[in-house]
């Protein structure tokens, strides 16, 4: 730990995972803590926000867990708002809540690609919202959004709305971040390349015979050999929000073990 977030209040949408397995959220919610952040703790499951919280308090730092809905716009404001009576500022946000529903252009109708633009970028909408304004009172404020290596790439699955989505949430973050340069406020996004996390290998599980022979795949189409694991989400999340990145925004940062830097392959 070196107190790089000593004294500042993180909100963490998407914070929670399985119990006893880290998942991005759960590990970028933790990771602030242990360098010195306030962490409140959101999930649209009580139990798993409540799981990230108790981790953050068994390591002996201060934690609030929640429950949200980011589809639901008074559902994030009471969270947020919660948040500003509890302790009286945020200074992080991070927008961890994402998913995949599977299927080209035929095979994904209205319903399947609004859900998917609703949960992925809808999403960030909402909690940008809800917090620009305490941001901009104290002139100051650092948002994360999680977004995937799929926003700038062909993954080799069929999601139409997914790579949809998250090209959004990449240039929404850029729109966002140049508009408020000059008040205090930053935006980065983190793209997350094949990444160990439970929830990939649920959403993939089908498409392979076996799980050992999923993660072969995975881990051959990275040029370093092998998948991220939730910890490089984590660390380069501490980094975009820390004072270390003062003068970083507008970044949409790749964490893929250099996936980005050649031919498309399996993400």
């Amino acid at each position: 730990m070196t107190d790089r977030l000593n004294g500042k209040v993180a909100v963490v949408f998407g914070a929670g995972g399985p119990a006893g397995e880290w998942s991005n959220g759960k590990a970028a919610a933790v990771a602030y803590a242990r360098e010195g952040a306030t962490v409140v703790a959101i999930d649209r499951i009580p139990e798993a926000a409540e799981d990230a919280a108790q981790v953050i308090r068994s390591e002996g730092g201060k934690a609030l867990a929640l429950t949200a809905d980011v589809t639901d716009t008074a559902s994030v404001d009471l969270a947020i708002q919660t948040t500003i009576e509890a302790f009286g500022r945020i200074d992080i946000l991070h927008n961890n809540v994402g998913v995949v529903i599977p299927g080209g252009p035929l095979e994904t109708d209205d319903a399947m690609f609004q859900r998917s633009m609703d949960l992925n970028v809808g999403s960030l909408h909402r909690t940008v919202r809800a917090v620009l304004p305490h941001f901009l009172a104290q002139g100051s404020g650092s948002i994360v959004n999680i977004s995937s290596l799929s926003a700038i790439r062909w993954s080799g699955y069929s999601y139409f709305g997914y790579y949809a989505s998250k090209a959004a949430v990449n240039h929404a973050t850029v729109a966002i971040a140049l508009q408020y340069a000059d008040k205090g406020i930053r935006a980065n996004v983190i793209m997350p390349g094949v990444i160990d996390t439970p929830l990939v290998y649920k959403q993939i599980a089908g498409q392979y015979k076996t799980l050992e022979e999923m993660k072969l795949a995975r881990s051959n189409a990275v040029p370093m050999k092998r998948c991220g694991s939730p910890w490089d989400i984590a660390n380069a999340a501490v980094f975009l929000a820390s004072d270390e990145a003062r003068f970083i925004t507008g970044v949409c940062l790749p964490v893929d073990g250099g996936h980005s830097c050649g031919l498309p392959g399996l993400i």
